[in-house]
């Protein structure tokens, strides 16, 4: 019988988590990554070290695509997309907002993702077809139907603010509350959990995204770019909402432009 992927995926998450944990509390070697303010640890590193051993272990011949590592091709049709630890800055500062993000794709389609925040002892699950889990038990977006009445969320690396500063003016004008909280996976998990209404961001690569596109979708939820258009994983932008709200999103940010 072949492998699980997401029981895989969970158990690579659990590992990297643990190595999380232990160098929070170590002396931590901090430096940019090549623009202000967009940190890397030795502790990135190690984490996706553990993942892609784990995983490697039961899917051998896939392929895989990390931040930390780039892309190492394999020899099948699936591959493993990997953040090792979403929201660097927050644990280099101890804020506990950041997570080890796993999807696994098959035949260019995501079809199991985990996203695991250690700090919080919180885990979500996602499995095409079957729905999404935060801690086993079963998830779904908000109800909310206004964005008047809305939480929402965004994300923008300080020396690219002034590109998401009309969204995050308007935002702030016309929701309850716009926060900002350094981690797309986890934001998108919460989307999906229904603690967020709304989640937009630029510039975005596959692995922030891959992971909680489908929690958003398995939970109930819609995912496009920014400007409305279908969502893939070479997108550069997501807006995911939990549907009620979408249009509306789509259509104030369109005037933005």
């Amino acid at each position: 019988m072949p492998p699980d992927p997401l029981k895989t995926a969970l158990d690579a998450a659990r590992l990297a988590g643990e190595v999380l944990m232990k160098h929070i509390d170590e002396p931590l070697e901090i430096r940019e990554k090549g623009r202000r303010a967009d940190l890397v640890t030795l502790a990135d590193g190690a984490s996706e070290r553990a993942v892609v051993q784990r995983l490697r272990a039961d899917f051998p011949q896939a392929a895989f695509l990390g931040e930390e590592g780039g892309l190492q091709t394999g020899t099948s049709r699936e591959r493993w997309i990997i953040d090792p630890l979403d929201g660097t800055t927050n644990f280099a500062h101890g804020y506990p907002v950041f997570c080890v993000s796993i999807a696994f794709e098959r035949a260019g389609e995501v079809v199991a993702a985990v996203i695991y925040a250690p700090a919080m002892h919180e885990t979500f699950l996602a499995e095409r077809g079957a729905g999404a889990t935060l801690n086993e038990r079963p998830i779904s977006v908000s109800d909310i139907q206004t964005l008047s009445a809305s939480l929402v969320c965004t994300g923008f690396q300080p020396a690219r603010y002034e590109r998401n500063m009309r969204y995050f003016d308007a935002a702030s004008q016309m929701t309850q509350g716009v926060r900002r909280d350094g981690s797309a996976a986890l934001n998108l998990a919460y989307v999906a959990a229904g603690r967020f209404d709304a989640f937009w961001e630029f510039d975005l690569h596959q692995w922030d995204t891959a992971a909680g596109a489908l929690l958003v979708r398995e939970a109930g939820g819609r995912v496009t770019t920014i400007d409305g258009d279908d969502w893939t994983l070479e997108s550069e932008s997501v807006l995911a909402s939990n549907a009620r709200v979408h249009e509306e999103s789509v259509e104030i940010f369109a005037r933005l432009r």
